[in-house]
């Protein structure tokens, strides 16, 4: 459904520092960057699917009220991983990894990077 997501920064390569480590836990990496944006994408992804900005209309980039961007891992490894990274890059906790009641095998955890987006990293597989 979705082609792509974006989040704004105020500072990019700040930003880009943050999503590096925490961005590869779960297999995506950097593939494109210039001086307004980062693209990330998973191996063999034809296009970057996940972008962190400088906002197209010169001003400051804020976060949304109750907007999450929830990423799949492939693993509850690999969720707690992202959780863990994201706050070794100065993220903050918005939930740790673990079991929520949405269904049986849900296991994910919440984060907010440097600019105050909110993400997630959720793995529906039984362990």
């Amino acid at each position: 459904m979705l082609l792509y997501v974006t989040v704004g920064t105020n500072d990019l390569d700040g930003a880009g520092a943050f999503y590096d480590p925490v961005l590869a836990t779960l297999g995506y990496r950097r593939q494109r960057q210039d001086e307004t944006e980062i693209g990330y994408g998973a191996d063999g992804d034809i296009r970057c699917r996940f972008w962190v900005v400088t906002p197209f209309n010169g001003k400051p980039a804020t976060f949304g009220n109750g907007v999450t961007i929830a990423l799949v891992a492939e693993t509850r490894a690999a969720v707690d991983a992202f959780h863990a990274a994201a706050l070794a890059q100065g993220g903050i906790d918005e939930g740790a990894p673990g079991l929520r009641p949405f269904h049986a095998h849900f296991y994910g955890a919440w984060v907010r990077d440097l600019d105050g987006n909110k993400l997630s990293a959720v793995c529906e597989r039984p362990e």
